[in-house]
Formats: structure tokens, sequence, C-alpha cells
């Protein structure tokens, strides 16, 4: 059904944001924002095909200013934490800022979702895009080198989003881009999301230290509250006595996707036992954080006034392991000078039939 652009509002200092929405042939559609290329809301049906917004998010270009929750967000040049900000690379050392404690996280304050960036569309038969391109500057938020970013999202007539990231530096540096996304299968206004149920295809995940940081360790997930190898429900473990729930104020890990070969595989799904909705994770990257926002406290105004509080909303961020460029034992989020660093992850919606 094509694709539409409206102005979605202006800045504070009178820069004009638009809203790009695609729709497929089954009336399913997503809304983007070149405000940072920010996912802003999916609207797709429920066993009695009844359309709900499943993406927590703002309704106002000033919403998107103040994202603290990171909602919908493109995160780079480095998703996740980084230990004290520092790293390394080929003997040379980058001291980042340090907005999360003694960590940088999300390579804020100077965040890409406060950017505005170019957009453009592409319209096919079974298929519409809408791609976001930036230039990240040398010196960007602490890293080195030039780089060219761009981050499309495709709408297919089988009801999946496919986001496709493209980045090429004119130096070598790290780098590890996600989306920042938050889900709500029962609706965005619907409240907590303790009884939806997960199921994430990783026999291991990465406890952390105090700081939120992985230890080296990697722990198989059986016996413990983060074994989500089969359909569990959310609130079952994420408030357990378990070190790992505890130290992240429930789920806020980074679980290692079996059999990483980086390939596209299916690597986790949600669903929400009263609509039946579905969604399948897809992505080439070893890890996805599943995140289920612990830190929402209600203080934010989000779509209809509705005030999300903590765990209305979940995350699967597809990335490289948190800290990462500091653990060598890691696959390593590196791309050398001029190499184009290309990632895909896919977010597919179904409805369950029985």
């Amino acid at each position: 059904m094509g694709i539409k652009t409206t102005e979605f509002g202006k800045t504070k200092d009178g820069k004009i944001v638009n809203l790009y929405t695609l729709t497929n042939k089954n009336g399913v559609s997503a809304s983007f924002t070149d405000l940072g290329g920010t996912w802003v809301s999916m609207s797709v049906p429920d066993k009695d095909g009844n359309f709900k917004d499943v993406c927590l998010g703002f309704d106002s270009v000033a919403g998107y200013e103040n994202n603290k929750p990171h909602f919908g967000a493109i995160i780079g040049r480095y998703a996740n934490r980084i230990a004290k900000g520092r790293f390394v690379l080929d003997g040379k050392e980058f001291q980042l800022s340090l907005n999360n404690g003694t960590n940088s996280l999300h390579s804020g304050p100077n965040y890409w979702h406060d950017r505005i960036w170019e957009a453009g569309t592409f319209e096919d038969g079974d298929r519409d895009m809408v791609t976001f391109m930036m230039i990240s500057p040398d010196g960007d938020q602490g890293f080195d080198g030039e780089a060219r970013i761009s981050v499309s999202y495709v709408l297919s007539d089988d009801n999946a989003l496919t986001i496709g990231y493209s980045f090429v530096c004119d130096k070598k540096t790290a780098v590890n881009l996600t989306n920042h996304n938050y889900f709500n299968l029962a609706g965005e206004d619907s409240g907590n999301i303790y009884d939806q149920e997960v199921e994430i295809y990783a026999d291991s995940f990465l406890p952390c230290d105090k700081n939120s940081i992985p230890t080296g360790e990697i722990r198989k997930v059986e016996n413990t509250p983060m074994d989500f190898r089969k359909y569990r429900r959310i609130g079952d473990g994420i408030d357990s006595d378990y070190e790992a729930t505890v130290q992240g104020g429930g789920y806020d890990h980074n679980w290692i996707v079996n059999n990483y070969d980086g390939n596209l595989r299916l690597i986790a799904k949600a669903r929400d036992n009263i609509s039946k909705r579905v969604m399948e994770v897809y992505t080439d990257l070893p890890g996805v954080q599943f995140y289920t926002g612990n830190f929402l406290n209600g203080d934010l105004t989000g779509k209809n006034g509705v005030h999300y509080k903590k765990r209305s909303g979940y995350c699967f961020e597809t990335q490289f392991f948190p800290n990462a460029v500091n653990m060598p034992e890691f696959v390593q989020p590196v791309a050398d000078e001029l190499e184009e660093f290309i990632s895909e992850t896919v977010y597919k919606f179904s409805v369950e039939k029985n």
C-alpha cells in the first residue's frame, strides 16, 4: 500500500521532523522518524483482526527529544556498555564519556537518536523501504575516523520488519549497532509484560559484575531463571533471588546465540496468549540483550498520554557482546579501515492459530 510521508513536528530549535509510514497489503504498518532514524510504531493484528501498536514510544517530536529510555532508537557507534569508557585499538587508547556510573552506555550523551538523519524511500511490489543516512565525523563520541552509516527498514507482505545496517569508516574502529525498540505484544498501552512468554535459542548467557560488565564467564542457562530455551512466562523468574536477576533488577543480560556463524538465523520468539500475537527475531549477530524495561518508572508521557511504568515493554537488542572490545575472547566488534560492516535483524509478526 506504499509509503506515506507526513510532518511529525519541529524540534525545539525549529528543524522540521518527518514521519515515514510503511503499510503492506495486510494493513500492517510501521512508522519511523528522521529524528534519529527512530522506529516509532508497529501496528499488527490480533487473533480477531484487531490492530494495535506494539511499540512503546511518543506521539510528538518533543517526546523523542527527551528519549531517555531510547524507545525505538538506532544505537551507535557502540551499543551497550564499555567498562570505564575506555578501550585500546592497535595501541591507541580511546576514552569515551562516562554516562552510566563507571561505564559508557550506548555511546552517550551525544546520542545518534538526537540527530536529524537524511531519509530516502523505495517502493517495490511486495516490500517498501525507508533508509536513514548519517555521517559521523572523526572524533564523534570519542571514536576514530569519519563514518558513513545507513540504516534501512523494510516492511514486507509476510509482516516482517527487516533492519539492515551499513557502516563504513575511514579508520579502523569499534562498531556495535542495534535498535532499542520496546515491545509489548498486548499493545503499547496494556501495562506490564509479566504474562507474555519468551523463547531464546541460547544455551548460555553472560553473567555481569556490579557495574553490569560481563565477567568473562560463559554460564549455562540450565536450571536458572535465565533459561528461555522453551517458552517461559517473563514474570516467572524476573524477581527471583538469582544473582543475575538481582544484579540486573530483572532481565538485562546478553544471551549467546546458539551455533553462531555470522548468518541470519531465528534466535528468539515472544507471544501474548490473549491476543495470540507472536514475534520472531532473526539476526546474524552473536548476542542478544534481553531487557525487560526495569528502569521505566512512569515519569515520561508516552503515546496517548500513557505513562510507561516499570516492565511495560521488553527489548531484543541484537548485538556483539557488551564490552567485547576489551575482551579478546569474545567476537570482536571492530571494522577495518574502509571495510563495510553490514548486519541484518528481522522482527516478524504473526498470529498463533491454536
